[in-house]
């Protein structure tokens, strides 16, 4: 293993580390996109071939990028420049996680904005009284003011900003320590309400109950992108994260409790929204509006419907935040290992670029609406698919390449995955690494090229 470097800074427990890199997992895309994607693919069956995807291709590419990172002791690229030496084509595969990373804050800042917004219309009363029409056209004057979107936007940035300037210690692990429990406190809460409500029934039922004659080819390839998505693969996030563990960390137990942890926050935000949804009669299958649009108009006929949307909309903000100091933190480790900046330089730097690549991402809701640069596409839906759709795959198919076929030394990955102690665990997560894994990742870039 490489030597730790001199004066690196290093997460100072293992509890800390859990919850930055489960902070890093959990945000919009547990909250936001997975209730409405399990709406759209018919819930029970859904979730379980998610649930599947989950532990045979994400948790072994996690497992992947943190032996990567620990072994390197470096940023994305430096830690493959410490494996391969410095020219390595793999050091690409870094480059990529460095460019995905910060393409993402850059979009990801402009959706995360409005959650902040709503958190200000909950707490002023503003959802209460309103009909469902008033409460849309609520949704649509906040994404159609660029003045609005841009100002949110650069609040959302500026809040990341301040956290990673602390750096790993005073900054993102003293973060991830606040806003994750005070997280799971308003999940759980808003759990218990919808357990409490007349559409518990149906949202237990809808979520756990499976009817395979409604998973489609396309609703496989759905849990499947999502689970890989989800736990922040792919984006240099995970590598640069576990470059900051102590070489004696059992990543194994690690991977799994993160992987959990994120997987809990999906299946609790699931059954908190579709508990409210069924109780109001309204249809599971809403779409991306269903948290922006038809979750406010539940909460508005709800008692205590303020305090009720209060809570999710904080509940959103802090999840959307904890995944983007991962972000900024990828771009920020790069500048640090690779070029020797300073932190201060380096966050300010990045947080700013971010900021201003962004902006034509937040003027595709108003004033560049109708501007379409390629395929017919939105500059914010060009980031999104370019992003998603294919430089995560890509980092994620390369990271599990690499360590499964081209990094040499299997008795140095066998002893760093838990040795003598757990003989079964190297062999069968090489085998998931060497062929579930990239089979699964070449599955939906394939289908994302339209192949089939």
């Amino acid at each position: 293993m490489a030597d730790q470097r001199a004066g690196r800074a290093h997460w100072a427990s293992r509890f800390g580390f859990v919850l930055a890199a489960a902070g890093s997992a959990i945000g919009l895309g547990n909250i936001w996109k997975f209730p409405y994607i399990t709406g759209q693919n018919g819930g029970g069956a859904f979730v379980l071939v998610y649930l599947g995807c989950i532990v045979v291709v994400g948790l072994p590419i996690m497992m992947a990028e943190f032996l990567i990172g620990r072994h390197g002791q470096r940023d994305a690229v430096g830690s493959f420049v410490a494996l391969e030496g410095k020219g390595s084509p793999w050091c690409l595969v870094g480059w990529g996680g460095v460019a995905a990373s910060f393409i993402v804050l850059s979009f990801y800042a402009v959706v995360a904005g409005w959650s902040f917004d709503y958190v200000v219309k909950s707490a002023m009363g503003t959802f209460p009284g309103r009909s469902a029409g008033e409460i849309n056209a609520l949704f649509g004057g906040l994404v159609s003011s660029p003045l609005q979107v841009v100002f949110w936007q650069g609040f959302f940035v500026a809040a990341t900003v301040s956290i990673v300037l602390g750096g790993i210690r005073g900054g993102i692990e003293r973060w991830s320590k606040i806003l994750m429990p005070v997280l799971f406190m308003l999940l759980v809460l808003l759990f218990v309400r919808g357990m409490l409500s007349p559409g518990a029934g149906a949202a237990l039922d809808f979520m756990f109950r499976p009817d395979f004659g409604r998973l489609t080819p396309q609703a496989l390839l759905d849990a499947l992108g999502h689970a890989f998505f989800t736990l922040s693969l792919g984006a240099g996030t995970m590598i640069t994260y576990g470059s900051y563990l102590h070489p004696k960390s059992d990543l194994f137990s690690l991977s799994v409790r993160i992987t959990v942890l994120d997987t809990l926050v999906a299946l609790l935000s699931g059954l908190a929204i579709f508990s409210v949804v069924f109780a109001a009669g309204l249809e599971p299958a809403a779409g991306p509006g269903l948290v922006f649009q038809t979750i406010p108009i539940v909460f508005a006929s709800l008692p205590f419907g303020s305090l009720l949307a209060f809570v999710f909309f904080v509940l959103l903000a802090f999840a959307a935040l904890s995944s983007s100091i991962s972000m900024l933190e990828v771009s920020v480790a790069y500048l640090i290992d690779e070029k020797g900046w300073g932190r201060k330089r380096s966050t300010f730097l990045i947080g700013s670029l971010a900021f201003l690549v962004g902006l034509p991402s937040a003027l595709s809701f108003n004033v560049w609406a109708q501007v379409t640069p390629l395929f017919g596409k939105t500059f914010f839906d060009l980031m999104d698919v370019l992003v998603s759709s294919y430089m995560f795959p890509l980092g994620g198919l390369f990271v599990a390449l690499y360590a499964g076929w081209f990094w040499k030394g299997e008795g140095e990955k066998e002893e760093l995955l838990g040795g003598r102690h757990r003989a079964w665990l190297f062999p069968l997560w090489h085998f998931l690494l060497r062929y579930v894994a990239p089979s699964a990742v070449l599955l939906i870039l394939l289908n994302q090229i339209g192949v089939f």
